[in-house]
């Protein structure tokens, strides 16, 4: 099921040791720890000294809860809110809050609110998983530069991380359920509320789990993606193809785009790094809160903190709510979310000399138990920050995975805001163990996709 990805031999000279020379793998006695104080994926197994946040467990079992049109029973409906986070306590409070999260209460001092709930480690992943991710702490490294893998196979690079670009790498090779199609919706608002919307079928194979992988084919592509518009109307049948490569420095991605109206297919060479997304309202390399390559930065690891991010947020896709009961002015019904105290990785990164890019930096803060960014924080070239970015996870227990309920980039100068992967009013959103052929991923293959 997991792939070995072949080593790039790239010589690199006169770059810094710490980017550009390739990373040491853990040994042996560091990997054990995977099996001891560390969880299989590289989480403190212990809880903190409060004991506010709680030890790790193993997570929430398959059976956790009923399922029902492919959405979870929430199995921590009857927990009550320990705490709420307004404009007139933030500050009592500001050790566990993230630089976005203390600008969007005092942007909209009326509604913004962080309900804050008990905190449960309900993150696992499967067995597979976890055997392939020790033996990555042994065996992988990074290429010169930082921006590939050596001796690689999926998921998870480096559950030991030694730097902030490991981290990083940690988000894009994490597990996600293994190959899956879906059917979310985006919405792009307005200040008072209004909003556009797009709904999507995507499809994303792993190259490894294709029925006719290839190795040698396939040996720099993470996966193979396709988006399709299925609604409003005048979308209908706009398709979006990549091949994302691993080491996008030597091989950049590849990107195609189907419009129906005029059926024809483009490369689309700009569906990367900072060509606008939605509604103009985020970056490309920001869909899943980063994405592609990371060379444009230096990238460094702060250290860990205890934050309130968002977790466990089934109340958030309840197929009972309305897509207008969530989308509110200025910022998504705060009501309905779920925030929790949990460990995360601090990641910043700053522009390089001589790069460019629309955000001068870049602030992550990624789970300790999923590997999910969830929340992140975007300055522009002025050092001002701009853009305020929340993952709303939940466990697909059954799936073994986190799935995101809401993706939310709001944007404090505007008031406008973006909402991607939305699944409330969807019956089975997200079907995984997709089954699928390279032929399916061509551009050849995007007109068959897009028929109105």
């Amino acid at each position: 099921m997991y792939k070995k990805i072949k080593a790039f031999l790239l010589v690199s000279f006169c770059l810094p040791f710490t980017v550009s020379s390739l990373q040491a793998a853990v040994d042996a006695r560091q990997a054990d720890r995977l099996a001891g104080e560390l969880t299989p994926v590289g989480a403190e197994r212990a809880g903190n000294a409060s004991g506010s946040i709680p030890s790790w467990e193993g997570g929430l079992p398959k059976d956790a809860g009923k399922i029902s049109n492919g959405f979870r029973e929430d199995p921590f409906a009857k927990d009550q809110v320990v705490l709420t986070i307004t404009p007139e306590n933030f500050e009592q409070h500001l050790a566990h809050l993230t630089p976005g999260q203390v600008a969007m209460l005092k942007r909209y001092p009326e509604t913004y609110r962080i309900p804050v709930y008990p905190t449960h480690r309900s993150v696992s992943w499967p067995a597979d998983a976890y055997a392939v991710a020790k033996s990555n702490a042994v065996r992988t490294s990074l290429l010169a530069g930082g921006n590939g893998l050596v001796n690689y196979r999926s998921p998870l690079a480096f559950p030991i991380p030694q730097n902030g670009l490991e981290v990083l790498w940690n988000h894009i090779t994490r597990y996600r359920g293994g190959s899956f199609e879906r059917e979310t919706t985006t919405f792009m608002t307005t200040p008072g509320g209004e909003y556009s919307w797009v709904t999507e079928r995507d499809r994303l194979a792993y190259s490894e789990q294709l029925l006719d992988y290839n190795a040698e084919r396939s040996n720099n592509i993470l996966y193979y993606f396709t988006s399709v518009s299925v609604a409003p109307a005048r979308d209908v049948g706009n398709v979006l193809l990549v091949h994302e490569t691993m080491d996008q420095v030597e091989e950049p991605r590849m990107a195609w785009q189907y419009n129906s109206g005029q059926r024809r297919v483009r490369r689309a060479p700009q569906v990367a790094y900072d060509s606008p997304g939605p509604g103009n309202l985020r970056t490309n390399d920001q869909l899943d809160m980063f994405n592609g390559s990371p060379d444009r930065y230096e990238w460094k690891l702060v250290g860990k903190k205890e934050l309130y991010v968002p977790y466990n947020s089934f109340r958030l896709s309840d197929p009972k709510l309305k897509y207008d009961e969530i989308i509110k002015p200025g910022h998504i019904d705060q009501d309905k979310t779920r925030y929790e105290l949990h460990r995360v990785w601090e990641v910043v990164g700053t522009l390089k000399a001589g790069q460019r890019h629309v955000y001068s930096k870049r602030h992550l803060f990624i789970d300790e138990d999923s590997w999910t960014i969830l929340e992140a924080d975007h300055y522009d070239s002025r050092g001002n920050l701009w853009r305020v970015s929340e993952n709303h996870i939940q466990p697909f227990y059954d799936v073994q995975a986190a799935v995101s309920a809401a993706e939310i980039t709001y944007d404090l100068n505007s008031g406008r805001y973006v909402a991607n992967g939305m699944f409330n009013e969807a019956k089975n959103a997200y079907s995984f163990g997709l089954k699928a052929k390279t032929a399916d991923f061509t551009p050849a293959a995007l007109r068959n996709i897009g028929i109105r």
